[in-house]
């Protein structure tokens, strides 16, 4: 027999994904759903815990259970996915807007980086993507023109990765990635609709091709009440 707290989760899952309570409002307190479910508050709060943890609610003191918006976007970390193939796959209204494509400096950072020889140009690409009408990520990508000798807006606006791996014919292997928080830069607040936040979340990666070739540095800066980022790890006992 299912546990009370879980069917009382059950429960308020359903009215939070039926509009019950939209994003933003209060759920009833712990006294009154225990009123409800004629059950304990200690049951109550264990359903309310199971909310917190799934995303559902935020819970602030003083004050109760708050609704969060429950459509989050699911980014695995681990792997390796373009974003057009991430949206279809979470059947998102998007849109992406190209801010910039061109050629850096010789002299930059990221130009030097991902010099292989010193007749390579690397391509600078940033792109605003737009779901559901609101502006919450900026993709900055790099490219070595070795590998990538040609991009278009077509190109940038659609899949980059399917141009690379269908008409170039070249194998993405691998990438090392580093995810950290960071307050917004000026060019964050310009471009994306941030206001009221006061950090961003910024994934670094530096992808190889199969022969571990660097061909790519990208960085990709989220709004953070929007993401959330999974992976999949098993404990292996030594």
């Amino acid at each position: 027999m299912q546990k009370k707290y879980l069917i009382i989760y059950d429960e308020l899952v359903k009215g939070i994904q039926a509009g019950e309570w939209p994003a933003g409002t209060m759920l009833p307190s712990e006294n009154e759903l225990s009123l409800h479910y004629e059950t304990s508050r200690e049951t109550i709060r264990k359903a309310l815990n199971l909310l917190s943890q799934k995303g559902y609610i935020q819970k602030i003191r003083g004050k109760g259970s708050v609704v969060i918006d429950f459509h989050t976007f699911s980014f695995p970390v681990s792997g390796i996915e373009s974003y057009t193939e991430l949206t279809k796959k979470l059947q998102l209204e998007s849109r992406t807007i190209i801010h910039q494509l061109g050629f850096l400096e010789a002299n930059h950072d990221i130009s030097e980086m991902l010099h292989q020889s010193v007749s390579d140009r690397v391509w600078n690409v940033v792109r605003i993507r737009e779901i559901s009408g609101e502006r919450i990520i900026l993709d900055k990508d790099y490219f070595n023109e070795r590998y990538v000798p040609l991009l278009s807006k077509e190109i940038c606006r659609n899949s980059i990765y399917d141009y690379i791996e269908n008409q170039l014919g070249l194998v993405i292997g691998f990438a090392q990635k580093e995810i950290l928080v960071e307050s917004p830069t000026d060019e964050d607040r310009e471009l994306l609709d941030i206001e009221g936040f006061s950090n961003v979340v910024v994934i670094r990666s530096q992808v190889y091709l199969d022969d571990a070739s660097l061909f790519q540095y990208t960085e990709s800066r989220h709004r953070p009440d929007k993401f959330r980022f999974v992976d999949f790890a098993r404990r292996v006992k030594n």
